[in-house]
């Protein structure tokens, strides 16, 4: 479908804006349909090929809520959706929400791991959520109804689905603690556990983030992010429904395959542009365009204002590369929007203030990694990135082991408490009691497995807890020894993964899986060097390392390295080396 005749929908209209200030997300829906604007699907190009205002779409959902009705779907019955980004998503997670079913948004295959890997990955997400039924794009039917078959629920895709009879039927009347969807964490929290959200939790997290950034009544969004992960869904499809702003679709898939049609996108944009990424986002549009000259020509970045950048560690380096790219498209660091949040809490925990940019603290690495300081050794930094200040209705404190708050700039895990916190883990009550902690007064805190401190109301994320490498009674987070290869010449970010293992005589040394697009054995065996040399100075001791193909290292749904998953497939021997040239 080409452009002719093809009109996006608009920035402004008539309605009064609404914060997110529904009771549930049902009058979200409703309310978002009396107005213009709405949905818009583009092609790899970014070319419009489908404008789909909320009120065809609150019209689809409400006939595709009839016909789940008749399949005998109703409440509290999950309707696990493949999430392709399109029409046909959009309006059946809208029509579980009328029924009240619960919609389980599930990932697309990709290029890693092949068909069968697909097929186990949605076996073992509908064996979780426990589905009445899967609804997927008629493109993957092989493996979606394999999936499906062998969790023994029916398996449909949507346009066969879409011609089932819709007769007229009651719709029943959703309440605020009704659960509203479950979504699928990528954070390695107890994957593949479900997250269940309330219509309060999403709406309360919907209005804090849209009060956070200001949303305004001129405000586009523009997003290739995926819809099985919080930052696509709840940040970028429900939050427009909610806010009722207008918003442009590029595939994921099409992102990754032409990452500049993003920021094309936003150029063609008439309105104040709000647009989120992970840090990998920005770093490969800033590696795209080195070598090209028009970046002013062809790109105009001068109304994105909010560049959101959270679900990742935050890379104040690949940050300014980006603006170094694109200093002369207009585009303004200050645009710059680091966050921090988790499914756990619908999605976002805290922003940074519009206009504040990436701000930076250098820490040692000792403060980091709780031990002494080595006095023999130079003193390491490393910058850690303010992700900004909690949402209004949203507490963070930082704890220590034994529970109790800590001070400003002491390192601990990271909790938080608020309305939109989590209902809890679906059928899981050991991971939810793990998480969510009841203090003596009843009050309940999300434990985020996540280590950071607080600074003058700022929160600063340093790592995941259970990422910490602990050898020797000595802690190392697998970001230092990641970032330090990275240094080295012709690595990008996300080719290095770093873990603990155990070595042959019962000690533990760190591990280093390095993708290597070197052919030449010689300067294979130069750059194993290289790696081990460049790893030893950071944590003073051997480590195993190995260089692996390409494209070998797992990731997460959301496109974040996976690294308990490299430890587990190297381990299990299906992460295999490259063999180097032996010694004469």
């Amino acid at each position: 479908m080409t452009e002719t005749n093809q009109i996006p929908t608009p920035n402004d209209c008539a309605l009064p804006r609404r914060r997110s200030d529904f009771a549930t997300f049902n009058e979200a829906i409703d309310y978002a349909a009396q107005s213009e604007k709405g949905l818009n699907f583009h092609d790899m190009r970014g070319t419009l090929e489908r404008p789909y205002p909320y009120r065809d779409m609150r019209r689809d959902a409400l006939a595709m809520a009839r016909r789940l009705v008749a399949a005998g779907i109703g409440k509290e019955d999950r309707v696990a959706l493949v999430a392709e980004t399109g029409p046909e998503f959009a309006a059946l997670f809208c029509a579980c929400v009328y029924t009240g079913a619960w919609p389980v948004p599930l990932p697309l295959p990709t290029s890693f791991g092949g068909k069968e890997s697909y097929i186990d990955q949605l076996a073992v997400q509908l064996e979780s959520c426990d589905p009445k039924v899967l609804i997927f794009p008629p493109e993957i039917t092989e493996m979606a109804q394999a999936a499906a078959d062998r969790q023994g629920c029916e398996g449909i895709d949507w346009d066969s689905f879409a011609e089932r009879d819709a007769p007229d039927c009651d719709l029943p009347e959703a309440q605020p603690d009704d659960i509203c969807y479950l979504q699928y964490s990528s954070g390695s929290t107890r994957f593949p556990t479900g997250v269940a959200v309330t219509h309060e939790a999403l709406l309360h997290n919907l209005f804090g983030h849209a009060t956070a950034v200001d949303l305004g009544e001129n405000d586009r969004v523009v997003s290739w992010l995926p819809w099985y992960h919080d930052m696509g869904l709840v940040g970028c499809f429900l939050s427009p429904i909610a806010n009722q702003a207008s918003v442009d679709y590029l595939k994921t898939e099409h992102f990754a395959r032409r990452p500049l049609a993003w920021l094309d996108l936003i150029s063609r944009n008439k309105g104040n542009t709000l647009s989120y990424s992970p840090t990998f986002g920005y770093d490969i549009c800033a590696r795209r365009i080195s070598s090209q000259s028009s970046v002013a020509e062809r790109f105009d970045l001068s109304r994105w204002r909010t560049a959101g950048n959270g679900a990742d560690m935050i890379r104040p380096d690949v940050m300014q590369n980006f603006v170094n790219a694109f200093a002369d498209a207009g585009f303004s660091a200050g645009a710059f929007t680091p966050s921090y949040g988790l499914a756990e809490a619908t999605l976002a925990v805290t922003v940074m203030p519009p206009g504040e940019g990436i701000r930076v603290e250098l820490v040692e690495e000792e403060r980091l990694s709780g031990t002494r300081a080595d006095f023999s050794r130079p003193a390491r930094y490393r910058a850690i990135v303010n992700c900004g200040q909690p949402l209004p209705g949203m507490e963070v404190e930082i704890r220590g082991e034994n529970g109790q708050a800590k001070g400003d700039h002491k390192i601990g895990k990271v909790w938080c408490r608020g309305k939109s916190v989590m209902h809890s883990y679906f059928r899981n009550e050991e991971a939810t009691s793990d998480c969510l902690v009841a203090k003596e007064n009843g009050e309940v805190w999300l434990d985020t497995g996540d280590m950071g401190y607080m600074a003058n109301g700022y929160l600063f994320i340093v790592g995941r807890a259970k990422d910490m490498i602990i050898i020797n009674g000595k802690n190392h987070w697998p970001q230092d020894i990641e970032w330090a290869v990275e240094q080295l010449p012709g690595f990008n970010h996300g080719d290095i993964a770093a873990f603990a293992v155990e070595t042959e005589n019962g000690e533990e040394a760190p591990a280093v899986l390095v993708h290597c697009r070197v052919s030449d054995p010689e300067e294979r065996v130069r750059l194993h060097e290289q790696i081990r040399d460049k790893v030893r100075s950071i944590t003073g001791m051997n480590c195993v390392v190995e260089l692996v193909p390409p494209r070998t290292l797992p990731r997460t749904s959301s496109g974040k390295l996976s690294r308990a998953k490299a430890k587990r497939l190297y381990l299990a021997g299906e992460i295999q080396p490259l063999q180097l040239m032996q010694a004469a």
